[in-house]
């Protein structure tokens, strides 16, 4: 079980990475992007060939993140130039994505050298010392087995803050602003001689950019990269948001971040127990992925709903006091 979890922490780091681009859309610019389902494969299909090559791991992982950018730009300018739906744009390029990536990478399926990969360089700069100290932790609190190397997850939790406090400073900043005022209010910062067009499809790059960095990373991780990996991802990715804010809230953009990061991960621990039930099979994963965003979003609102309801009655039973005092 505990083995079972620390994976399910490990990835949910790595897909938060993913979770925050679709932050910057779909909260921030306001824009159903379903480009994800299509950049997350382009991410992972580019370093897979870089690095098949022998191109070096880091170089075809900044490789990924412009493929990324290039595939939001253009969903972006779909939408701005070509004037088509955001909703519409976004299925079209996640559609064409489906046979540029099977073009990238040559076949539906692309092996990945397991020495070959960023993490298995790290793990040569990594002192055995702290596997052994975390390692014993894990047996001492009756784990199953313990994780061979620790590296991934201290490495991807450092690169993910990272990420995380970049995104904060960058909403911050004069662009940042202007950005979340575009999809606050299109007419107003327009207004205001600010270019929304350019915001946008800036806007959607840097999301389909962080989208691919996580889709890299995990091919790196799973040793492979298929053209069906991305199946889904938007769905994820809006569930690690939803639940992070049900879960932690969305008051500033600091805690609204880490609240994606946090949602994230408490998605994959639930799916990972999900899946340890009896009844359930590997092959419910979309299911229980669904039923997961349903209640992150129907929760709140029934909450909310009863607070309203005893809030007015309160209300009432006060007033009610005046009057017959009066």
């Amino acid at each position: 079980m505990l083995f079972s979890l620390f994976g399910a922490v490990e990835s949910g780091i790595i897909y938060a990475i993913m979770a925050l681009g679709v932050y910057l859309t779909f909260r921030i610019l306001d824009f159903p992007d379903l480009t994800v389902d299509g950049s997350f494969v382009t991410g992972a299909g580019v370093a897979a060939i870089s690095i098949s090559h022998g191109v070096s791991p880091l170089i075809a992982t900044l490789f990924a993140v412009i493929a990324g950018f290039i595939a939001g730009s253009i969903t972006g300018l779909l939408h701005t130039k070509g004037k088509v739906n955001a909703l519409l744009s976004g299925i079209l390029m996640m559609i064409a994505l489906y046979s540029i990536n099977l073009r990238i990478m040559g076949q539906p399926t692309v092996p990945i050298d397991s020495d070959s990969t960023l993490f298995s360089q790290l793990r040569g700069l990594w002192p055995a010392g702290i596997d052994d100290f975390f390692n014993g932790i894990f047996t001492t609190l009756g784990a199953e087995r313990a994780p061979a190397t620790w590296v991934i997850l201290f490495f991807m939790l450092i690169v993910t803050l990272i990420i995380k406090f970049l995104t904060d400073y960058f909403l911050k900043t004069e662009v940042g602003l202007a950005l979340r005022a575009t999809g606050d209010n299109k007419r107003m910062i327009r207004s205001l001689s600010a270019n929304t067009d350019s915001l946008i499809i800036l806007g959607v790059g840097l999301s389909n950019a962080l989208v691919a960095l996580s889709g890299a990373l995990i091919a790196q991780i799973n040793g492979f990269a298929d053209v069906q990996m991305g199946i889904g991802m938007i769905v994820i990715g809006l569930a690690s948001v939803i639940i992070g804010e049900a879960l932690f809230g969305k008051k500033t953009i600091a805690i609204a971040t880490i609240a994606v990061i946090g949602g994230a991960i408490v998605y994959r621990i639930v799916v990972t127990l999900a899946l340890r039930v009896d009844f359930l099979e590997a092959g419910d994963m979309k299911l229980i992925t669904a039923f997961i965003v349903v209640i992150a979003l129907v929760a709140p609102k029934i909450v909310q709903a009863r607070k309203e309801k005893k809030r007015r009655i309160a209300k009432r039973a006060t007033l009610g006091g005046l009057g017959k005092g009066a």
